[in-house]
């Protein structure tokens, strides 16, 4: 950083600050909103607006373990009424028999997960921060610089035509998949593009959902189905329906009665007829992952460090994760008068999630590839391992404790446990 600053330059000092006021940046303000830090969030759209990227009206699907975490931080009271369980998950394959069933009652839980909208978990992210006292959110700003050194770390950011610095600790990289944050630090990425984008839209089907989500593989890619509940109205579900590159114009552009019917061939009559379908919003699908988790003074979070195909729908659940570790391991740092910026105290962090990442990314990974492959004896190997798996407890018993993030090492907040 220059020694000189223009008058129009203001200069701040905080504990923590964060580069993303999406879903998982916020999480982690929230999460350490009880602690004796003084954090700032970045944003660059402005805060609340209806243009707010990750406050859309996707359909997002919560594992219980992210259920759990989101009550330890605070956020789940404003997000309960908007929650729809899901009590059951039902995946198979188009053109075959085998089928797989997970029941919430054999976990012995409320429900496996929930669906929730993007824009409703803003929300409630956002009624959380405003009882924050000692988190400062800064909207709209871009990040324009970064520098960091033994001591702290240091970011230029423009906001009103104002040049802020903002110097810390610590630096979290929160800002998605394309993180300017990440460029900036020079962290190299691996990115495999599956040649595939999911069609995303909100139906109306013609029998109750029952609290099931569906997970369907069709030679396109995977079409998943999961219960919605807007006021009352069980006949109403979020499709997430992925196609190949070279088909998902031609079918999102497609008329509500075509668009329909083509979804019916591919999805069956479980949920009898579709009857309405909403606005479809289509988002290119590929998986990235970082080569470095931390730098000193420096740490990646969510679609910055890892970006995942929505197959099982894992992504942000994962990213939740990351948060609920690293609250912990900042705050058993702090508690212990410890440099939460350095580079042995995030590293805890990175050796903790290696696992966790490696097994979702590549669990998801080989999802989207087996099920991709049209190669008939594969086929076949598929049905008898679907049918397999129905009759096998305690292999689903595994299967659904990845599904609910509750496998491995869990944080104290995946535990229903205070920080």
């Amino acid at each position: 950083m220059a020694n000189k600053m223009s008058n129009n330059t203001k200069k701040s000092q905080y504990d923590l600050v964060i580069v993303g006021g999406g879903m998982v940046g916020a999480s982690l303000a929230c999460a350490l909103g009880a602690q004796p830090l003084r954090i700032a969030m970045v944003e660059a759209v402005p805060y609340q607006a209806e243009s707010q990227p990750s406050y859309d009206d996707r359909a997002i699907a919560l594992s219980f373990g992210t259920h759990t975490i989101f009550n330890g931080i605070g956020v789940w009271p404003h997000l309960a009424e908007h929650a729809t369980a899901i009590k059951h998950i039902h995946v198979s394959e188009q053109g075959a028999f085998g089928a797989t069933r997970l029941h919430h009652s054999d976990e012995g839980v409320p429900a496996l997960g929930y669906v929730v909208t993007a824009r409703h978990i803003g929300q409630a992210l956002i009624s959380r921060l405003q009882t924050l006292k000692n988190v400062e959110v800064i909207s709209p700003a871009q990040l324009s610089d970064l520098h960091h050194n033994e001591e702290f770390v240091s970011i230029t950011v423009r906001k009103d035509n104002q040049s802020l610095v903002l110097e810390s600790q610590l630096l979290i990289a929160a800002d998605g998949g394309q993180s300017t944050t990440r460029q900036l630090l020079g962290i190299s990425a691996t990115k495999t593009d599956y040649r595939q984008s999911a069609i995303i839209a909100n139906v109306s089907t013609q029998q109750p959902h029952g609290n099931v989500a569906f997970e369907r593989f069709t030679p396109d890619g995977p079409l998943a189905v999961l219960p919605m509940s807007a006021a009352g109205d069980n006949h109403r579900c979020a499709v997430v329906w992925t196609q190949r590159g070279d088909k998902v114009e031609a079918i999102a552009a497609l008329d509500e009665p075509d668009f329909l019917q083509q979804l019916q061939r591919s999805f069956g009559n479980r949920l009898g007829r579709f009857l309405k379908a909403g606005k479809r919003s289509v988002y290119p699908l590929y998986l990235m992952h970082v080569q470095e988790q931390v730098r000193p003074r420096v740490a990646l979070i969510g679609n910055a460090a890892h970006t995942l195909h929505p197959i099982a729908g894992q992504g942000f659940n994962l990213g939740l994760r990351d948060v609920a570790a690293l609250a912990e391991i900042i705050v058993n740092a702090q508690q212990a008068q410890a440099d939460i910026g350095d580079l042995g105290v995030l590293q805890q962090y990175a050796q903790w999630r290696k696992t966790d990442h490696k097994q979702i990314i590549g669990f998801t990974d080989s999802l989207v590839r087996l099920f991709s492959n049209r190669f008939a004896p594969l086929h076949s190997a598929r049905t008898a391992g679907l049918l397999a798996l129905d009759t096998l407890p305690p292999v689903k018993h595994v299967l659904a404790k990845h599904t609910m993030g509750l496998a491995g090492k869990l944080p104290r907040l995946a535990r229903g446990l205070s920080l």
